[in-house]
């Protein structure tokens, strides 16, 4: 997975996934554009980047404003000339509460961010890619966008529409020589995943913790960076045979249904 002369954009950069896989892009020889509303947590993603000898740059935006979006994507081309690989991440997880008690303007946020904010990234990149007649986009959707969670009404129908965005744009663009597809994630070692812990149970959050590494079979919480491993390698010359996918990477959680099935193993 060599991204050598290419230019990598990614949103949500300034932690988290987005950060690993800023990482992983200019490990590997990108040039590196990081997008994220907290200005602080971007640059100090840049930072790092440069620190290990990286060409990289950060641009501030809010993914739901048309206008920011564009600008992004103006500074990323003026910048470098070219988008290459596009991690389209930026995403919040909203709250913890039952559809029918579930704030409405919350609700609205979350969609704003987590589907408006895709949607506005590809609809902007995408004229580029298709421009240049190549390009990957990666979106970052959930295992909550192919099962259920309760209480995450918001969260989940987010992601199930990322999944339905991806899919309907790598069909669009796949004769271009553009490819779109989603990463979906399970629980992750992140702010995201202690947030909810805290949610759950504010006098106990190591406990909800524990139930939920307990319900995964190999037993822990994924690292940020074995997410970035998914999206670098669906941004690779690798997965040239891959679009409108939606690739997994929950630990086995979603294959067994939730029920541990390696607990004979002692």
């Amino acid at each position: 997975m060599d991204f050598t002369g290419k230019v990598a954009l990614i949103t949500g950069g300034g932690n988290g996934i987005g950060r690993a896989v800023a990482s992983g892009f200019a490990s590997r020889g990108a040039k590196v554009v990081v997008v994220d509303r907290d200005q602080a947590a971007g640059e100090a993603t840049v930072g790092i980047l440069r620190q290990q000898g990286s060409d990289a740059h950060f641009v501030p935006a809010d993914v739901t404003k048309s206008a920011d979006v564009q600008n992004y994507v103006k500074a990323t081309l003026d910048k470098y000339g070219a988008i290459d690989c596009f991690h389209n991440n930026a995403g919040i997880e909203g709250n913890v509460a039952p559809t029918w008690q579930y704030d409405e303007d919350l609700f609205d946020r979350v969609m704003a961010v987590n589907v408006r904010g895709v949607f506005l990234g590809m609809r902007h990149v995408l004229p580029v890619m298709i421009k240049q007649g190549r390009g990957s986009v990666v979106n970052t959707a959930s295992v909550a966008g192919l099962v259920a969670s309760p209480g995450m009404s918001a969260y989940v129908a987010s992601k199930h529409a990322v999944i339905g965005l991806t899919k309907t744009a790598a069909g669009e663009v796949g004769r271009a020589g553009v490819r779109v597809n989603a990463v979906c994630p399970g629980p992750i070692d992140t702010r995201m995943i202690h947030a909810l812990e805290s949610l759950l149970n504010p006098d106990d959050p190591a406990s909800v913790g524990k139930g939920y590494q307990n319900n995964i079979p190999i037993g822990r919480y994924g690292t940020a960076e074995e997410i970035a491993n998914v999206v670098l390698f669906l941004s690779s010359d690798l997965a040239g045979n891959i679009t409108g996918a939606q690739y997994v990477a929950d630990g086995g959680r979603t294959a067994t249904g939730g029920a541990v099935t390696n607990n004979m193993i002692r």
